[in-house]
């Protein structure tokens, strides 16, 4: 029994000498932090980022693990609401042991948020944001996997002209990505000839009456509302209620199955439906297969948009803390380290393409899809057709 004890007591020294001296795994928790509307309007796609993001951290972790580390989900509800998503932020910069953010979906959420990352040299790999101050402020922690509305507003504007409309009105819901997609509409509209006859901005989501009363006054051959699907399809189900018949044109905010839910047969009927997105179904995606699969497995239903670049968002994450704690001789990295290492991935081989980043955390080049809304059928949202998919640089 003596020497039992004896040998126990040397084990555990030796291994107690070991860590001390690094001789051991390198241990500690390492956490990935997301960040999207869990509730609310707008959680049927917040919620579908986080559980992209979970099936990457589960799937794509095993390095991190080999090295010793521990590694953990910490998942934010920013409810849509900017206040909330500082909130949240303040909470994970304060926290050490969080090395990279994936979020946010509302661009007016993750701007404000993004600061607190900045400001404490916090990594954030964005899935969906597509307001080009995102970016555009220079800071080496921020980077986006998608495109720009400046790009975008273009695309769906340019596509309303190959549609023969002459005439449009522009709505948009007041917020940094609402309100700034339109003006890029606005702009390259005008540019097309096409005569804006009216452009206003909205916080209503039940009785759009105010705005419909001009608008069908004005009865012009589209209407482009910039915005998300929780408002978008309730006006778009009034409007036809009222008897406007044109073509409706929405964004990438626009892209969700709960739309068709909300809207019913309206979304279908006159001139239809179109939205360009940056993003579109994961079935666009040659490299989403197993993703899909996998995803389905787990959840119970195949992924909604930005479901696929939550996983792209989070397998960023993990391989530049990798890099950086590999750098590091397999210790826990400096998040400064972790933010460098992000930006310097080349050719990293995403499921939903090879992803480069700019001098500004912009990709490379960045698909554009112009969609259709063909069934008032929810499950068939993913079938709807394609009218164009375009690769496009961003802006210099």
């Amino acid at each position: 029994m003596k020497r039992t004890l004896i040998a126990l007591s040397v084990l555990v020294a030796l291994s107690m000498l070991l860590t001390a001296c690094g001789g051991g795994a390198a241990g500690g928790v390492i956490k990935v932090a997301t960040q999207s509307p869990l509730s609310g309007g707008q959680s049927a796609i917040g919620v579908d980022i986080k559980n992209g993001a979970e099936l990457a951290l589960e799937q794509l972790k095993g390095p991190l693990e080999e090295m010793g580390f521990t590694v953990q989900l910490a998942p934010y509800d920013d409810q849509a609401n900017p206040d909330n998503g500082v909130a949240n932020a303040k909470q994970i910069v304060a926290d050490p042991a969080v090395l990279c953010v994936v979020g946010h979906y509302n661009s007016g959420v993750q701007i404000p948020s993004s600061e607190e990352y900045h400001a404490a040299g916090l990594a954030n790999v964005s899935p969906a944001n597509t307001n080009p101050r995102v970016t555009t402020r220079g800071y080496l922690e921020v980077n986006r996997i998608v495109g720009r509305d400046d790009v975008q507003g273009v695309v769906a504007a340019d596509f309303a002209a190959s549609k023969g409309v002459k005439s449009v009105y522009v709505l948009h819901d007041k917020t940094a990505y609402g309100q700034g997609i339109a003006e890029f509409f606005r702009i390259e509209a005008e540019a097309k000839g096409m005569q804006v006859l009216g452009f206003e901005g909205t916080e209503e989501k039940a009785n759009f009456d105010a705005l419909l009363t001009p608008l069908l006054a004005a009865n012009p051959d589209a209407v482009f509302f910039g915005g998300i699907y929780d408002q978008i399809a309730v006006f778009i189900k009034q409007a036809r209620e009222k008897g406007y018949m044109g073509i409706f044109v929405s964004d990438d905010g626009f892209d969700s199955p709960e739309a068709v839910n909300i809207a019913g047969e309206a979304i279908v009927a006159g001139g239809g439906t179109y939205y360009s997105t940056v993003a579109g179904p994961a079935i666009l995606y040659p490299g989403t297969a197993k993703f899909q699969e996998d995803f389905a497995a787990k959840y119970g239903a195949g992924p909604k948009p930005f479901a696929a670049q939550g996983y792209d968002a989070m397998a960023i994450c993990l391989k530049a803390i990798e890099d950086a704690a590999t750098a590091a001789g397999n210790k826990l990295p400096e998040r400064g380290a972790v933010a460098t290492a992000v930006r310097a991935l080349k050719d990293f081989p995403g499921i939903t393409g090879t992803i480069n980043f700019n001098a500004i955390g912009d990709l490379t080049t960045a698909k554009y899809f112009v969609i259709q809304v063909a069934s008032a059928d929810p499950a068939k949202w993913n079938d709807n057709p394609v009218a164009e998919t375009l690769d496009i640089a961003p802006p210099e």
